[in-house]
């Protein structure tokens, strides 16, 4: 029902409603809310990052790392925060939002609006099918390799706890999983609070080791960093793949944009963030350089002896919080992804009176929880997934550093040539880091391939099934105009109230209308043909909302218009166009939908098995009434068969 997502882009008005959105809340309540649900994931990778960085560089054996090797591990972690995640994504991507809104759907849409239509918008829409399907591959690993990663620490203080890592890590993610629908508003409080703690004990923890043995500042010099690579070959690339491990979560920062705001993001990392993953990552070099058997768990060996249970559990809290930030991305990613027409219409419950962006999508999270347990029972250690993770984050930053590219260019209005001379040294440094990563595809690193290539698929079948079916409908359908000027002319019986006809073309007229008029042969007092279009922009200024069109005396157009993060609510948008002069009651007015039964068509656009496919996903979709928010007991339902 919603007009596909070839929105013109002409006619997109700035989208004035979600500029004031970040005053309201105190900034540094926004900055502590960053530091808890965006750095959650980049904040609990010194829990594994530099091990499995050292143990790629030692060639899997503790006793061939020597101190260069360990000065030019961490030099390479250093720098990769440095110029990933500083320079690329806080300095320059924060700039790059969409209405206030950031993530590779909103970057997709931005882009897109930017080039047109024609070819360079059908490969953005793919960038931005492929990056969005990679992320629910970092969706599902994030959590299992997290979790994992902390309560393993639990053997560190008795060997006998081997055997329930993964029982107990499960149990937490099924709990996890399970109070989503309770919506996380209540719990997100201390998100900020808990990752500060976290931030504070690993900065603090490290300064010991660090003083016992100053020279892991070396470290800081980049050039050990590069005599690493030059010296190791091979061994350098591999490791190379690890250290990309210290910046996954990157992509966060720029996914929450629309939460927090730009300053709150930037301000925690530069004097937050940073500084203490930096002392950490030293800190467990440190610990290496003094004693090479701490290898096998540097950051837990950092603390005292009593303090290892209580750093076990700040662990697994730190690493429920990295896991809560990235389901919420994966909801609202579908819920993006929906809007802008690449997914069917899923249910969409919200959990929050007060955030509109608070959300629960009871099928992503059952889908997510099956995953991440398969994934715990099948690689049962964090170094055995840790082979997995890396591969769908370096391709997502490999995608937005392209479609970044376009948005300089074209947005900026920067010329190519200074948008490329910005853009491809970091689109360089993804594609080598995005190599190395290559190199885990039999180690596990087909996971997250296998995920993306599944959700890939769904997106473009469901997208070009939908364009598929738009053309084929509007080929049977009559011109709505002619269709009104006829009825004019020769008036049917009429009956009192007002007739709703959602179409997806206000140009021709509605399936709906012409079964009613065909079986009842009566035509209600006032019929209005509905549209809901859902524009580029993230929101829309309810001032923007509706657009009325009188076609004769008893037939209007209105056309809806939504952002890719609103939720359509029909009703009361209609509230809006009574402000507009039209006389609107909900109780005399039946909402006509047509259902469609598809069938496979000898000859259709697609294969038969993807024909297939898309008619399955069309059958999984949320009942339009639903989705729109329709009260039910005013809703005609008229079936149609439609050949596809």
């Amino acid at each position: 029902m919603t007009s596909d997502s070839a929105v013109p882009a002409a006619e997109t008005p700035v989208a004035s409603g979600h500029a004031n959105t970040h005053s309201t809340a105190g900034f540094k309540s926004l900055m502590l809310g960053s530091i808890g649900v965006v750095y959650g994931d980049i904040g609990t990778s010194p829990l594994y990052a530099l091990r499995e960085a050292l143990v790629a560089a030692g060639g899997h054996t503790a006793a061939g790392v020597s101190n260069e090797a360990v000065l030019g591990v961490l030099s390479l972690i250093l720098w990769a925060l440095i110029i990933v995640v500083t320079l690329k994504y806080v300095l320059i991507l924060l700039r790059a939002d969409n209405h206030g809104e950031g993530g590779t759907l909103a970057l997709m849409a931005l882009a897109q609006r930017a080039v047109g239509s024609g070819g360079g918008a059908s490969l953005i829409v793919l960038l931005g099918i492929i990056s969005g399907a990679l992320f629910y591959g970092d969706a599902v690993i994030t959590p299992a390799l997290s979790v994992l990663s902390a309560i393993e620490g639990i053997k560190l203080v008795t060997s006998a706890f081997d055997a329930y890592v993964v029982p107990i890590t499960i149990i937490i993610l099924i709990v996890l999983f399970g109070v989503q629908s309770r919506g996380t508003a209540r719990v997100a409080a201390f998100f900020g609070p808990v990752m500060c703690v976290w931030f504070a004990v690993i900065a603090i923890a490290a300064i010991p080791p660090i003083l016992r043995h100053p020279e892991v500042l070396h470290a800081l010099n980049p050039a050990h960093a590069v005599s690493f690579m030059f010296h190791h070959g091979i061994i350098g690339f591999v490791t190379l793949g690890a250290v990309f491990l210290a910046v996954t979560g990157a992509e966060a920062l720029y996914a929450d944009l629309g939460h927090f705001g730009k300053r709150p993001i930037q301000t925690a990392w530069l004097y937050i963030v940073l500084p203490s993953l930096a002392l950490n990552y030293l800190g467990q070099g440190a610990l290496v350089i003094g004693d090479p058997t701490a290898l096998e768990n540097p950051f837990f060996l950092m603390f005292p002896d009593w303090a290892l249970v209580p750093m076990v559990c700040l662990a697994t809290a730190a690493t429920v919080i990295a896991s809560q930030a990235v389901i919420t991305g994966a909801y609202s990613l579908t819920q993006q992804a929906i809007q802008l027409g690449l997914l069917p219409r899923f249910e969409i419950r919200h959990t929050s009176e007060s955030h509109s962006g608070q959300i629960y999508i009871p099928r992503v999270n059952m889908l997510l929880l099956v995953s991440v347990v398969l994934l715990v029972l099948l690689f049962k250690s964090s170094s055995a997934l840790a082979s997995a993770y890396g591969i769908s984050v370096t391709g997502t930053m490999v995608v937005t550093a392209m479609m970044g590219f376009v948005v300089i260019w074209r947005v900026w209005k920067w010329s190519p040539y200074a948008a490329a001379a910005l853009i491809v040294p970091f689109l360089l440094l993804d594609l080598t880091f995005f190599a190395a990563n290559l190199l885990k595809v039999f180690d596990g690193g087909w996971v997250p391939l296998a995920l993306g290539g599944v959700v890939i698929l769904l997106m473009y079948t469901w997208r070009r099934g939908s364009r598929l079916l738009f053309e084929k409908s509007r080929k049977l359908e009559f011109p709505l105009k002619d269709l009104v000027a006829m009825l004019e002319k020769r008036p049917p019986q009429r009956v009192s109230g007002t007739a709703v006809f959602l179409t997806s073309d206000p140009e021709s007229a509605p399936t709906a209308l012409m079964h009613s008029l065909k079986h009842y042969k009566v035509l209600h007092e006032k019929n209005v043909i509905l549209t809901i279009e859902t524009a580029p922009t993230p929101r829309i200024d309810p001032a923007e909302r509706v657009r009325m069109e009188d076609i004769s005396a008893t037939f209007a157009k209105v056309t809806l218009r939504f952002g890719f993060m609103e939720s359509p609510n029909v009703p009361k948008s209609l509230a809006i166009a009574r402000k507009l002069g039209w006389q609107f009651d909900i109780m005399s007015t039946s909402f006509f939908l047509s259902r469609r039964a598809l069938k496979p068509a000898a000859h259709s656009g697609m294969p038969r098995w993807q024909d297939l496919l898309f008619i399955a996903l069309s059958r999984t979709a949320n009942d339009a009434t639903d989705y729109f928010q329709i009260p039910t007991g005013r809703v005609v339902e008229v079936g149609t068969q439609v050949t596809i």
